[in-house]
């Protein structure tokens, strides 16, 4: 049985390829589709510098991919990244789990706040000793 789960991908590509970017976008997308994968999501997030030098470059293109698999096509896609001279780097990270946890959190918080009654006036107000000395003088 094969869950399909949820990735990131992010891949840092050579500066100096910049018109290659699309055509490396779309070769990793078609490796993920052929392995039996979707991508829901590419984005080049565009050329940022680096926080330490990679390979004699102080920047690169970063490109994001998210991508639902069994996790075959995450391999065979680092794979990939791997010998390609054109990616500096690259990170893959399992979301489902994380995002699922924030679901039933926002879940959660939806259901107190419909329990919590609503407050009149902005909120509760706090006296202190002070205003209450204040109104009992008056």
């Amino acid at each position: 049985m094969e869950t399909k789960r949820q990735y990131e991908v992010v891949f840092i590509v050579d500066p100096t390829a910049d018109d290659e970017v699309s055509k490396l976008t779309e070769n990793f997308t078609q490796i993920v589709t052929d392995q039996g994968g979707v991508v829901t999501k590419a984005e080049t997030m565009g050329k940022r510098q680096l926080a330490y030098e990679i390979l004699h470059h102080k920047d690169g293109t970063f490109v994001l991919l998210e991508i639902e698999g069994s996790g075959r096509e995450i391999a065979e896609l680092e794979r990939r990244m791997r010998v390609n001279d054109r990616v500096l780097r690259y990170i893959t990270v399992r979301v489902d789990e994380d995002r699922r946890r924030a679901d039933k959190l926002k879940e959660r918080r939806a259901r107190k706040a419909a329990k919590r009654p609503s407050q009149g006036g902005g909120g509760h107000q706090r006296r202190g000793a002070a205003m209450e000395f204040a109104d009992a003088a008056e």
